[in-house]
């Protein structure tokens, strides 16, 4: 192996790592939502999802590390051929997006329920 094939294996598997890591959030984000669980653990946890979001969107759509892996000598730049499923790769934004505006949707409802049971307590102390 090359050095540069080793620094695309490397660049591939920080990819994967960071992909698990931001999938962990978004799963508990969705799992917290629908517990009626919205704390500061799972704003920390879409604090995560939404600095993800936010450098994909600002880099056009795409993985910040695709210029990375096409520099190292993958011609479609891909970070996510070896580590991750195809269909899956390729349909990451399509899963995401009706997922996020779900957990937006819960936390909203959860955030919604809690300020009505403060308001209702603090009127009934009164």
């Amino acid at each position: 192996m090359t050095e540069q094939g080793g620094l695309l294996r490397t660049v591939k598997i920080l990819h994967t790592v960071v992909w698990v890591s931001v999938e962990g959030c978004m799963l508990y984000v969705f799992y917290s939502g629908i517990r009626g669980r919205s704390d500061r653990r799972a704003g920390l946890a879409a604090s995560v999802v939404v600095l993800e979001t936010s450098v994909f969107a600002a880099n056009g759509f795409r993985c910040p590390l695709t210029a990375v892996a096409r520099n190292l000598g993958d011609p479609s730049g891909s970070v996510t051929d070896i580590y991750l499923p195809r269909w899956l790769a390729r349909n990451l934004p399509a899963i995401h997006v009706p997922l996020i505006v779900i957990a937006v949707a819960l936390h909203w409802r959860n955030l919604a329920a809690q300020f009505r049971t403060r308001r209702t307590s603090a009127s009934a102390t009164r």
